[in-house]
């Protein structure tokens, strides 16, 4: 099913104001017969929003396997084949079992940066153990729409009985090392434990090997992978190729939602300091700094339950390059956050309403797409004429 409708600013007589540095409120997302014009920050800017597919429950991943071929995660344990921005029908077959509990089932989805050439593609998923969940980075190839040599490349300790805090995405750097988020599955001490994988960031070879310069691959106890700690629970990753930042987003609790920028051994903090409280309203620490612990590039309290992100690079979006982009769940926006270098300057919220947005991503031609969980919607935003 696709619908088209433009967003302007002016709709149904209201206007909205949007100030270049606070992030203000818009008009709840219209039926999508409606207009509504949005201005930027920087520029006015109208832009279109195509929905190319409406029957998703609780999608999670997307990557393309070329040009006009996307495939979709659904939590469930599903992938979703769609082609020139249409659903084909079909769906991947031989995928692993998961662990579809609360927060964990099939994650995120990538391809490898020479996919081209190698044909393998990336995912994260709980895989059952025991009666509880490993968050597990796989890779495997496809023979049509069916997997074929299916590897399974390290898999998270311990072992969680619970559906609490999994992470995870998936992102390669310049030099082809496998980056993914692992949450610290609602059990606060994990993050600052080096001894287990939980409320990190790791860091791998493409083919699941350990890298030899590993921050902590020398620590006695540690878990060799881990790339950074202290991170609740990131469910959002990029890495900027082009100034070699490795970007992620992370759910406070009750406020205090993260935007870092990693790097090698450092601790993030959870829950030493944090800017959010305790979900009924207790402090978890009375200290928002700590020698030795990272401060956040941006913080969002009340939280917006941070998800996927993207940078725009694409020249289809000039007023907008340079930008992050950061779902939101509970916020139910898209938020459009203003970049100088690695500092945010300011924030708009981006088709309020539209659904809880679980990820953004920017395809492989320029365009970005979005998939939302409640309102099950897939969406593409074009430029306006």
């Amino acid at each position: 099913m696709r619908i088209r409708f433009s967003c302007l600013l002016f709709a149904l007589g209201t206007l909205v104001s949007l100030q270049a540095c606070t992030a203000k409120e818009t008009e709840p997302t219209p039926d999508p017969t409606s207009e509504l014009k949005f201005t930027t920050s920087t520029d006015k800017m109208v832009i279109k929003i195509d929905t190319l597919y409406t029957g998703f429950q609780n999608p999670w991943g997307m990557t393309w396997i070329s040009e006009n071929r996307m495939l979709v995660t659904e939590k469930k344990g599903e992938i979703l084949i769609f082609k020139d921005d249409k659903f084909t029908g079909q769906k991947v077959t031989g995928l692993p079992s998961v662990y579809n509990n609360g927060q964990a089932g099939l994650l995120d989805i990538t391809v490898h940066p020479n996919y081209a050439q190698n044909g393998w593609i990336y995912i994260a998923y709980a895989k059952p153990v025991n009666n509880g969940g490993a968050t597990t980075i796989a890779r495997f190839k496809l023979n049509g729409n069916a997997i074929a040599d299916f590897q399974e490349l390290i898999v998270t300790t311990p072992v969680w009985n619970g559906g609490t805090h999994y992470g995870s995405r998936i992102v390669f750097d310049n030099q082809n090392f496998l980056y993914f988020s692992n949450g610290e599955r609602g059990s606060q001490d994990n993050a600052q434990d080096l001894k287990n994988s939980h409320g990190k960031i790791h860091r791998i070879h493409d083919d699941g090997r350990i890298p030899t310069d590993n921050p902590f691959v020398n620590t006695s106890g540690a878990v060799p992978s881990i790339w950074t700690y202290g991170n609740r629970n990131p469910q959002g990753l990029y890495f900027d190729k082009a100034n070699n930042r490795l970007w992620e987003v992370e759910h406070g609790p009750r406020g205090g939602d993260e935007l870092n920028i990693l790097e090698k051994g450092k601790n993030y903090g959870w829950p030493v300091i944090t800017y959010g409280i305790n979900y009924n309203g207790t402090p978890i620490t009375n200290i928002t700094e700590k020698e030795g612990m990272e401060q956040p590039v941006k913080y969002w309290t009340p939280s917006i339950a941070t998800c996927g992100m993207t940078m725009v690079t694409s020249d289809k979006y000039p007023a907008w390059r340079g930008n992050i982009l950061v779902a939101a769940l509970a916020g139910t926006h898209i938020a459009r956050v203003e970049m100088n270098g690695t500092r945010a300057t300011g924030e708009e919220k981006l088709l309020q309403g539209i659904g809880r947005v679980r990820q953004v991503s920017q395809s492989p031609d320029g365009y970005i797409y979005a998939v939302t969980e409640g309102t099950g919607l897939l969406i593409k935003i074009l430029p306006g004429a």
